[in-house]
């Protein structure tokens, strides 16, 4: 093993580093390493050069990173001048199909000796604007504790001048040797300082080193960090577990059956449309969806029985709720929970935000405090009424796809074997996902975990704080240490409380270095009251009791997301596909929209009525919106989490109001000279709008009562401008886009109160009596017709001003199959 040598740390003034990193084309790869060597030989007497090596992706052998470093910036410029880079620039040339470079000022560095290296892995993350400084004095830090790490050879700090991206470049003699570093919560002393960084943007990457040609000029830059005195140690790390990421594998995958019962039984095959796994929050949402589409859906989970513990989620959120209007539960909702309206946080012990929800205009709904248990009942009820029973004691066991549909193996109470087939399997099995370990899928940058101990508990506490206010204290010590936390979150009840921290030392230190599974897992006795008690002593305000403890737990967690969220005919969904700390019930639901998302597209995919390209937006919407909500809630999970300056914006983005799918390629926009003034952009959720009138109906109608349901809805609108003639041409088009889709799409007209509009038979016709629609969809001004496209999950697809009929079509064929 290599030790880290004792010496008084300096700082390499100057010294940067390049990173060239190349795709070399199929079956190139060795002649590209021939030529790299023959070229370095020539860099290498280049001036200003200090040390060159050619790394090798680990995951995907045809990705290759050339790393050199250089005295300075007057070195490297002059390489890009010189003869020596032209016969790099050639000799390359015709092997690789895409190439970009980044160089980078060498910061700090953690040197050892001179043992031969293996792997390279490098650490990418950002800091927010004003924090370089701070992050960097926190890594002098790190890179003091860092000395004799076994299997650590060197580890260096780049900055790439001008942005807020940091590398930290490791080198190890084996990725063995940094497993087991990962994996052993001893060093959870070591990265308390930086770990705030770490949890808001990571992305991690393992080479191999393949080549590193003799140093030339200066000796090899040996830089580490002036001595900065120790920082108390952290209990509270966030360690990333390095698991690659491969190609992607579009082929069918195939698992061996299980083996048949003792008694010879196989259960013959069930067939249904879909067939979804797991029966939590995510599962009963698809499966409600699907079968309110009129999908034959086959709902299975291996639990014999639903959850009634509550040792999961709690917070139902804003969207979450208008998502529940819709399907029809919200009423059931409301009454078995408790409104959550506000949040009081505490810093070292001062109190430093106080915030009220209740107020905001743009909230359909407040943030409603339900266990996970009463959730997942609501949904069962819900699915039981339109006919379909969850089907407990059912384990999968293995599946095969092929170009009609998916086979899967079951185990049926008592060991039975059985078989299901059905055109689309989702896997919404949590965290222990079989279909995820079936479809082969792994997590981006590897699963990052907690190696500390939490306790989750449920009692009444006696204090006077703010009523329906979750309760938040941190303590962060000088140096950047997180080293205290209490979550309370009220439930139903007089002062009743859901109660997270961390567990006691003596807990903590027992913690062992075994291999710790994905999500929650659960190692230890549930602590008692005086644990509890203990930590409201400590964080929480004094003279409180914690009484009449109803349960409690303890656990660690890991957390990441898979690199691909669809294999053909299967996909994963939920915690089967991103895995959240215990932050504000972020993962249930997560995963709710990741259900409403999925559900109405393969709806029309099994009914043949989808594009062939809709299945794919999927992913595309979903896994960058899951991506954003783990790496915030990891934030939150080691700041004092009221971090933004609008209080508001950061309330609404907690809430997924403002969560949207403006990158996707299934969203778009026409639009001439006027344009929209304002209104949802494509892609984002369509708000609701009050004071609509239609003819025939005594009340206000709200928006919501055209979008709601299974539908895709088109809004065409008209104001003072808009000629008669016009109007008749869009009632044509409403009649024949609702014919082209076979009803999929339900066309409405809303007009403005001076609008001038023929009688109609094709197209109905609401007034926008007070100008609300015109405001809340940047209609301002009288500029004529035009259209939005609101999806059946909310969003708005696709907007045009003034009506283009042509670009109207062509986003609706990308959706509906021609």
């Amino acid at each position: 093993m290599t030790m880290l040598e004792e010496r008084p740390g300096t700082v390499h003034g100057g010294a940067v580093r390049t990173l060239l990193r190349m795709r070399v084309r199929e079956g190139c790869e060795d002649r590209f390493e021939d030529a790299w060597r023959e070229a370095a030989a020539q860099i290498a007497a280049v001036p200003g050069n200090l040390k060159q090596e050619l790394l090798r992706d680990g995951d995907d052998p045809r990705t290759f990173l050339i790393a050199a470093d250089w005295a300075d910036r007057a070195a490297v410029d002059a390489f890009g001048r010189s003869s020596a880079r032209e016969m790099l620039t050639e000799a390359l040339r015709d092997l690789r199909e895409d190439a970009d470079r980044s160089t980078f000022d060498l910061l700090y560095g953690v040197t050892g000796g001179e043992q031969a290296s293996h792997v390279r892995i490098d650490i990418a993350t950002r800091v927010g604007e004003g924090e370089g400084e701070a992050f960097e004095r926190a890594y002098a830090v790190v890179t003091d504790r860092l000395r004799g790490t076994p299997g650590l050879i060197r580890e260096e700090l780049l900055h790439e001048a001008g942005t807020d991206l940091y590398h930290i470049f490791a080198e190890w003699e084996t990725e063995q040797d940094f497993r087991n570093w990962v994996d052993d919560p001893s060093h959870a002393d070591q990265t308390g300082p930086i770990i705030r960084w770490l949890s808001v943007f990571f992305d991690r990457k393992v080479f191999e080193i393949r080549f590193r040609p003799p140093e030339a000029g200066v000796a090899r830059v040996n830089a580490e960090p002036a001595a900065v005195p120790a920082a108390p140690a952290a209990p509270a790390v966030v360690e990333p577990e390095p698991v690659r990421v491969p190609e992607p594998r579009p082929q069918p995958v195939v698992q061996a059956p299980p083996t048949p019962s003792p008694n010879g039984v196989v259960r013959t095959a069930k067939a249904s449309e879909v067939l979804v796994v797991g029966a939590g929050p995510t599962g009963l949402t698809a499966a409600i969806e699907l079968a309110r589409r009129g999908i034959a859906v086959r709902v299975i989970d291996k639990r014999p029985e639903p959850s009634t513990q509550a040792d999961k989620a709690i917070g139902i959120h804003c969207r979450t709720m208008e998502i529940w209007e819709d399907m029809g539960i919200v009423t059931e909702a409301m009454d078995a929970g408790t409104w959550l309206h506000g949040q009081t946080v505490f810093v070292n012990g001062t109190q430093t935000h106080q915030v009220d929800w209740s107020g905001l205009d743009e909230l359909p709904y407040a943030h409603l405090g339900l266990p996970q248990y009463e959730t997942e009942r609501l949904l069962g009820a819900h699915l039981a009424s339109l006919g379909i029973e969850v089907e407990r004691g059912v384990e999968l066991r293995g599946f095969q796809q092929d170009d009609d549909g998916v086979t899967a193996q079951l185990e049926y109470p008592g060991g039975t074997a059985g078989t299901a087939r059905a055109q689309y399997l989702v896997g919404a099995d949590g965290a222990s996902s079989a279909v995820r370990a079936g479809l082969g899928l792994t997590f981006e940058g590897g699963l990052s975990m907690f190696p500390q101990l939490f306790m989750l508990g449920d009692v009444d506490v006696d204090w006077d704080m703010p009523p329906g206010h979750l309760l938040r204290w941190v303590r962060i010590e000088e140096g950047g240490d997180f080293t205290g936390m209490l979550v309370c979150v009220p439930l139903k009840g007089r002062n009743r409380y859901r109660i997270a921290t961390l567990a006691p030392e003596r807990l903590q230190k027992t913690i062992g270095s075994g291999v710790v599974p994905p999500g929650f897992w659960k190692e230890y006795d549930p602590p008692g009251l005086e644990d509890l008690q203990a930590v409201i002593d400590d964080l929480g305000p004094a003279g409180t009791t914690a009484s009449n403890l109803r349960w409690a737990s303890i656990f660690r967690i890991k957390h990441g997301i898979v690199d691909r969220y669809r294999v053909g005919r299967v996909f994963v969904a939920g915690d089967a596909a991103h895995l959240h700390p215990p932050a504000g019930g972020q993962g249930m639901n997560t995963g709710i929209q990741d259900a409403w998302n999925l559900s109405w597209k393969l709806a029309l995919a099994v009914r043949g009525a989808a594009s062939p390209s809709l299945l794919d937006s999927y992913e595309a919407e979903r896994r960058p919106a899951g991506k954003a909500i783990v790496d915030r809630a990891v934030a939150i999970a080691f700041t004092d989490e009221m971090d933004m300056e609008d209080e508001k914006a950061q309330f609404l983005l907690e809430m997924q109001m403002t969560m949207n799918y403006a990158g996707s390629p299934l969203v778009g926009e026409v639009t001439g000279l006027d344009g929209f003034s304002g209104g949802p952009a494509p892609g984002y959720r369509a708000p609701d709008v009050l004071g609509l009138r239609r003819f025939g109906v005594q009340h206000d109608v709200r928006l919501f009562d055209l979008t709601h349901g299974t539908h895709t809805t088109l809004l065409l609108t008209a104001d003072a401008t808009t000629p008669k003639s016009q109007i008749m041409e869009m009632e044509a088009l409403a009649s024949s886009i609702r014919e082209a889709t076979g009803g999929q799409v339900h066309p409405y007209l809303i007009a403005c109160a001076a609008a001038k509009v023929p009688p109609l038979v094709d197209l109905p016709v609401l007034r926008d009596c007070h100008g609300a629609f015109a405001a809340a969809y940047g209609l301002g001004g009288e500029t004529g017709s035009a259209a939005y496209v609101v999806r059946p999950d909310g969003h708005v697809g696709f907007r045009t001003r003034p009506v283009t009929e042509s670009a109207l079509r062509a986003h609706l064929a990308g959706v509906f199959a021609s």
